[in-house]
């Protein structure tokens, strides 16, 4: 006795037809200009399947297990609405395994007035949490005999490590603004010496070049952020808190740095030409990088382990709420799995 086709009688595909009108309706609005295309990778759509989740973006990173390669950027503290977006941060951290920077823990040095607003270390699991100081406040700890403050701050946000923010143009922008004395690479050398203390480098909108690179990463430090030019820079910012006077006279020098795209170069040529003598072999890319086209372009583009930073979007989306955060991040991450899949960079 024949097994009766059950589907017998139905339509196969009942939206095929709602589905064709939408294709004759959009037809003429969906061809794209030669001019808009992304010109930076291959599309091979011949040689894998979909993606049924994210899993393959996991990689090692500092010494833990990112679930994808996204660094969620130094951003806020100590000023209204910053516990409650930290919070959204680390907790989309430990959901996803990514890792975070805070922002500017200055005010923690010396007073526990704003560290609930940074004590976010029980929504992130054991994922990777960073410090963050900028070199002048380092500089003057060493000075002072106090870097034992470094490591009672590490202490009280559970954190894993301290990222140093080499910022001289901001700081000589900012109205109350320090001095530094220093140059940053002598200042970061005194602080490995500190016992156990784990230091991550970074700028903060303008980027690096070659040569404070290269001194940098011949240091043993776990990383290099790059905050390079194209995102939010702290020097304009700055200029834009000063007086019209400071902008008109000074503007000009806010406007140097290097990209991202420039800075990854930079890296894989001093790879080139110093190989052995390079102690520092990881990186964050970040500064300018609007989502994960950018993110997936250029940790493709460098030789060393790296993941890309984020702030401004995941900012908007943390002081909305959880979900919107969550949300976003969800389709990142399946968007990074598409374009891990089927695009290779040139």
């Amino acid at each position: 006795m024949a097994i009766p086709d059950i589907g017998a009688g139905k339509d196969p595909d009942p939206g095929a037809s709602e589905r064709k009108k939408d294709h004759i309706d959009l037809a003429f609005r969906s061809s794209l200009d030669a001019a808009r295309l992304d010109t930076r990778f291959y599309y091979e759509p011949a040689l894998h399947a979909h993606p049924q989740d994210y899993s393959q973006l996991s990689l090692p990173f500092l010494g833990h297990d990112f679930g994808a390669p996204i660094w969620v950027s130094s951003m806020t503290g100590g000023t209204t609405r910053a516990a409650l977006i930290n919070e959204n941060l680390a907790r989309a951290c430990g959901h996803f395994r990514l890792g975070m920077g805070l922002g500017s823990c200055r005010q923690l040095l010396y007073s526990d007035e704003h560290l609930s607003d940074f004590k976010v270390r029980k929504h992130m699991g054991s994922q990777p949490l960073w410090a963050n100081l900028g070199i002048a406040q380092a500089e003057q700890l060493i000075s002072k005999g106090e870097t034992h403050r470094i490591k009672t701050l590490l202490d009280k946000l559970e954190a894993d490590g301290l990222i140093i923010h080499i910022n001289p143009m901001q700081e000589w922008f900012q109205p109350e603004g320090d001095r530094i004395m220093v140059p940053p690479v002598e200042t970061i050398s005194r602080l490995l010496d500190i016992n156990g203390l784990k230091v991550m480098v970074k700028e903060v909108g303008q980027g690096m070049g070659p040569g404070s690179l290269v001194e940098l990463m011949k240091l043993p430090i776990e990383a290099v952020d790059f905050g390079a030019a194209g995102g939010t820079s702290f020097s304009i910012l700055e200029i834009m808190r000063a007086s019209q006077k400071t902008g008109l006279h000074y503007g000009d020098l806010a406007a140097t740095g290097h990209t991202a795209e420039e800075m990854a170069g930079f890296v894989n040529q001093i790879l080139d030409n110093e190989g052995s003598k390079i102690l520092c072999r990881q990186v964050i890319v970040s500064g300018g990088i609007r989502g994960f086209m950018d993110g997936y372009y250029l940790t493709s583009k460098l030789k060393l382990p790296s993941v890309y930073g984020q702030a401004s979007a995941l900012l908007k989306h943390a002081m909305e709420n959880y979900d919107s955060l969550h949300e976003y991040l969800e389709m990142q991450l399946r968007g990074l799995a598409m374009a891990k899949t089927f695009l290779k960079a040139k």
